[in-house]
Parts: structure tokens; sequence; C-alpha cells
């Protein structure tokens, strides 16, 4: 049997909550290893020699190093297949599953950014997302179809795009609809949701903690 070492490099709130949710999700073990944002540590050379970009997430597979929430996603689903959270590679639905990974970090994540930040989109032909208009529906169509994104069967890509949808709309940054809200509860509801959700305020309380001894 093959040996996995995975060491997840966190900061709580961030992009890489979601890959701690995936973690869950898989049942796997894992090293986490908090980084504190509000202490610029993500810029010490410590964590700049792990990942140059000081972002999260950054995963650590066995002395490889992952970064890019979809790449995180695809590196550990197809990593242990028994857990069924990818389909195989002769999966019919493999091939939407990678689309619905690859869409949501080339077309949403630039849509939604350009929205919060109040820029104005290039021409709609160089745009990868078209418009913000069209994306939203192009996803929210998808999500109708239900009660997941290929069908009745949850898979990584659904913990994504379920984690994802509800930040945004915790932030006013989509218009969210009956069918979506319903799609981000359930995936907000799962177990594994909740205990990262769970790890996440314990880290943001020792933090404040320490910050408060501190000053």
């Amino acid at each position: 049997m093959s040996t996995h070492e995975l060491t997840l490099y966190h900061s709580p709130q961030t992009r890489g909550t979601g890959v701690l949710f995936l973690l869950e999700e898989l049942g796997v073990p894992y090293q986490l290893k908090l980084v504190d944002i509000n202490k610029d540590e993500n810029h010490l050379p410590e964590f700049l020699a792990v990942n140059p970009l000081g972002k999260f997430p950054t995963l650590v597979h066995n002395g490889t190093v992952v970064t890019e929430q979809v790449a995180c996603y695809l590196h550990l689903a197809d990593l242990f297949p028994e857990k069924g959270l990818a389909p195989a590679m002769d999966d019919p639905q493999r091939g939407a599953y990678m689309r619905w990974m690859a869409y949501y970090g080339s077309s949403f994540e630039p849509a939604v950014i350009d929205r919060a930040l109040k820029r104005e989109p290039g021409d709609r032909s160089m745009m990868a997302y078209g418009t913000f208009e069209v994306m939203q529906k192009t996803v929210f169509d998808q999500i109708a179809k239900g009660p997941y994104l290929l069908g009745d069967t949850p898979y990584a890509v659904d913990l994504l795009w379920g984690i994802a949808l509800r930040w945004c709309r915790q932030f006013g940054l989509i218009d969210t609809n009956e069918a979506v809200d319903d799609y981000i509860a359930r995936i907000t509801a799962r177990p594994a949701f909740v205990k990262a959700e769970q790890i996440d305020q314990a880290l943001v309380e020792e933090s404040t903690a320490r910050q408060t001894e501190e000053a």
C-alpha cells in the first residue's frame, strides 16, 4: 500500500479552507501547518521557499508542492479513487467533471473578481467568461438540474463550487436563487464542511488570543 504524506499550509478563511474541506471529506490523514496572515507569515522566507507566491492553498504531497485551488482538488480527488469523489477516467461523467473544475478557475473567479473590484471587463470576445451575466446563468442553469452538478452523485467539484458560491453570496458578489441556495445548503451541511469551519474558527480564536497576549 502506498503512503501519502499530505501537509496543508493553511490560513483560516482563505481559499485554503476549501482544500481543508476536501481533506476532511476524504477522511485521510494530513498535517496542518498554520501560517498566520495577520502577522504576515505568508511572506516569511520559510513559507516563500515552499510557495513563492505566498498564497493559499499550499499543499505538499510526498515532497511535491501543489498550489492553485483547482489543482489541489483534482490532485486529491484522483489520489484517493476509492473515496468516489472523482469520476474514473473511463466514466462518461469525467469530461463534464473536468469541464466544471476548469470553468471555476478560468471563468467564474475572474468574473467575480472583476465585479468585486468594479473593473469594466474588456471586449466580450477577449474575455474567457464572456460576460458576468452569461457566466452566472451558465452555472446556475447547471445547478438547477440538480441535486448536484453532475446529477445524483456529489463529487469534489461540488465541494469546490458549494463553498465558493456560499462565500460570494455572503459578500453580495452573486445574485442567487432558490435552486442555488438549496445547492449551497446541501454542500455546507456536510459534516466535513462543519468540521473544516470548526477548525478555522479555533485557529482564528487562537490567533486572536496570541495577539491579545502580545499587545
